[in-house]
């Protein structure tokens, strides 16, 4: 078979549609929904390449209207999950021995069948599984599932170019191999492309793979395997399984040859795996690599010189976007007293223009929660700080799931620093706000960094340079991603590398080397051209 070193096609950052009235695709994506509406879903699992149904039916319905019946997807349990890893260790000699230019060739081609003949369905997936308006969508379900693939296939050409010195007469090789045994990719409900991007990752570098995705995120995750089928994936390669959290635990991670997570979700969740893998560590093969995005509590900082306008922007944005239900989205902020009336202003000026409602009606800007158990966390929330001396809402407050599971904008001012939603994750769209003495900012810096132990992505806002400076140097720990004078969402593969520390996670990174890196163990080989034949050193030799 022919040979050769070859070059990846151009990799770049899938261009955003706007969907603006009349335009092209707005119509198309108008069509598509009205037809996924329809209903009539009926989804499989995917084990070794193949539907399984087991007529344990469980319904999907849209959280912006509950009382519509999409249809249905097949409930599995450990017989099931038990399936997917004898898949994916059957499949596994001929996938990692396979030409990684073949490899990537999927990859490649399922970016383009996203971006391309199936872009219109994978938005209209996403806004009716996940609540989720057409830019959101767009931004999530198209343009950065694409990125995570295509920069996924540079990032390993990246890897395996990675090789060692070698001296005269010697060659020295590494050989990037995948794990031993299987990954597991369990995967959340609030971006199709980190579920898409969770099992892909390893797979792309030669592991198989053990997909569990969200119960509320069945819909997508079932598009995505039905992609990567069509872009050439061999059976059993990635398996997509539905079955509960604590018998798919059971299972995988009492299994020999559970080589490493690959998980985005609640911190409690992955604190659980965790101590059931290091409590397990004695039944694997080799340690598992644990690779882990969690919660965060994110916030916004501005200093007394800072623009109110883009300070409300952000805000607005950064809180609200997706209902807060990004693991970036701005929870807290904290606005010196100089500056804090005309960002009030600001901010309910912008929020009583905001639509909430339905993702058929592109001017929502603001749609439904995920489900009914976090509609009523966030509605406990929202009338507990109303009974609160320490509290008040001065913007919002107001809920309602008769139809959808709608939490509308909601602001907190908080009289103390260390009130509960200033401290714990609440995923929704509800922004506390902390005001301060504009002479107080070291200390404030002091009281941000110690509120919570979530570290995943900070905002700060400041006109002065040196301010800048020292509110980076003195934030260092507090973020993974940090944005000076944006708000805290929004990173780009390729761009802005995303992941947290402390609480928020092991900080791999997704879409970038450093998380390719965790799904391989590397082997160093030396070649000697021209063996010894003689055991002896000069430095024994006698004078």
């Amino acid at each position: 078979m022919p040979k050769g070193i070859y070059k990846l096609p151009p990799i770049k950052n899938e261009p955003l549609l706007h969907y603006a009235p009349r335009s092209a695709e707005r119509n198309a994506l108008k069509l598509k929904l009205e037809e996924l509406n329809r209903g009539g879903l009926d989804l499989p699992m995917i084990i070794d390449g193949k539907e399984v149904r087991t007529g344990k039916l469980m319904e999907i319905r849209p959280p912006h209207n509950h009382r519509h019946l999409l249809g249905h997807y097949h409930q599995g349990d450990q017989i099931h999950v038990q399936m997917a890893i004898d898949a994916a260790l059957k499949a596994k000699p001929a996938w990692e021995s396979m030409r990684w230019e073949s490899r990537a060739a999927i990859f490649l081609k399922a970016a383009e069948l996203i971006a391309g003949p199936y872009r219109t369905e994978f938005n209209a997936t996403t806004m009716i599984g996940q609540s989720k308006n057409a830019y959101q969508s767009e931004i999530d379900a198209v343009c950065e599932l694409v990125d995570f693939y295509r920069y996924n296939v540079k990032n390993m050409v990246e890897i395996y170019d990675m090789q060692p010195n070698s001296a005269q007469g010697v060659w020295n090789r590494m050989v990037w191999r995948p794990l031993e045994g299987f990954v597991f990719a369990l995967t959340p409900f609030n971006f199709t492309s980190i579920a898409g991007n969770l099992g892909a990752a390893p797979a792309l570098m030669g592991n198989t793979v053990v997909w569990k995705p969200s119960r509320t995120a069945v819909y997508p995750a079932h598009l995505i395997m039905k992609i990567l089928q069509e872009a050439g994936l061999p059976e059993g390669v990635i398996n997509l399984v539905y079955a509960g959290g604590k018998e798919t635990a059971e299972t995988v991670f009492n299994h020999r040859d559970f080589a490493g997570l690959h998980f985005t979700g609640s911190t409690d969740v992955f604190n659980g795996m965790w101590a059931t893998i290091a409590k397990n560590i004695s039944r694997y093969k080799s340690y598992p690599r644990i690779v882990g995005e969690t919660g965060g509590k994110d916030y916004i900082l501005a200093d007394d010189t800072a623009n109110p306008k883009q300070v409300a922007t952000a805000i607005t944005r950064g809180a609200f976007e997706y209902q807060g239900q990004k693991c970036s989205a701005a929870s807290r902020a904290y606005i010196p007293e100089n500056i804090w009336e005309e960002i009030k202003q600001l901010v309910s000026e912008d929020l009583s223009k905001i639509r909430t409602g339905a993702v058929e009606d592109f001017s929502n800007f603001v749609n439904a929660v995920i489900d009914e158990e976090s509609f009523n966390k966030l509605a406990k929330v929202i009338e507990d700080t109303k009974a609160s001396p320490d509290a008040e809402i001065i913007y919002g407050g107001t809920y309602d799931k008769s139809i959808g599971y709608f939490i509308s904008p909601t602001v907190i001012l908080a009289k103390k620093p260390d009130y509960f939603t200033m401290r714990e994750e609440l995923f929704g769209p509800i922004l506390t706000i902390y005001v301060y003495p504009p002479d107080k900012l070291e200390e404030t810096m002091d009281i941000l960094d110690s509120t919570t132990d979530y570290a995943l992505t900070g905002a700060i806002f400041s006109a002065s340079r040196d301010r800048i400076e020292k509110m980076t140097t003195r934030l260092t720990h507090t973020a993974g991603n940090f944005y000076i004078n944006d708000k805290p969402t929004g990173a780009m593969v390729d761009q802005q590398p995303f992941g947290g520390g402390r609480a928020s996670g092991t900080n791999d990174k997704a879409g970038s080397v450093f998380n390719l890196l965790r799904w391989v163990s590397p082997q160093c080989i030396k070649e000697t051209l021209v063996p010894a034949t003689d055991y002896m050193y000069p430095s024994f030799l006698e004078d």
